[in-house]
């Protein structure tokens, strides 16, 4: 089955250490990642911001006074996706270090979550919906060279 197309934009933020982030975030590899999470084409923005950003925009839209790793704005789901990914990079460096991962490893497992979240997948509605949005998950993963990020 082809890959679906895919527009991307890829926003950095201004904050310390960005240019870690950037090295591990070559478009090429965001695009090929995201890509394999797609089932349409799409239209997708990927922002990585500091933990005062991430913060600001999860207390906004979901009233969660945190930052967390990724925040999907999903606008179209059909004809085509459009949906903004927003990545809070200090809490994906921590997450990674805990997980013993690479930076690389969990940016790819965050954008394929987010991907699928922008298409409707949805992991809170029930633990069956859960168990199939990692499944599809770890079978993305594996498929791009990476461990299955559910594996124990």
């Amino acid at each position: 089955m082809p890959l679906s197309a895919l527009t991307l934009s890829l926003q950095f933020a201004r904050f310390d250490g960005v240019a870690e982030h950037r090295a591990v975030l070559a478009r090429h590899q965001v695009t090929r990642w995201i890509r394999h999470a797609l089932a349409l084409d799409a239209e997708i923005t990927v922002r990585i911001v500091d933990e005062a950003e991430g913060r600001q925009l999860n207390r906004d839209y979901r009233h969660k006074d945190c930052a967390t790793n990724v925040l999907t704005f999903d606008y179209t789901q059909a004809p085509i996706v459009t949906a903004d990914l927003v990545l809070c990079a200090p809490v994906v460096a921590r997450e990674a270090a805990e997980q013993n991962k690479t930076l690389a490893e969990h940016y790819a497992h965050l954008l394929v979550h987010g991907t699928l979240h922008a298409q409707g997948w949805d992991h809170e509605t029930s633990e069956a919906d859960a168990q199939e949005m990692e499944a599809y998950e770890s079978d993305i993963l594996t498929g791009l060279g990476f461990a299955d990020p559910y594996a124990a």
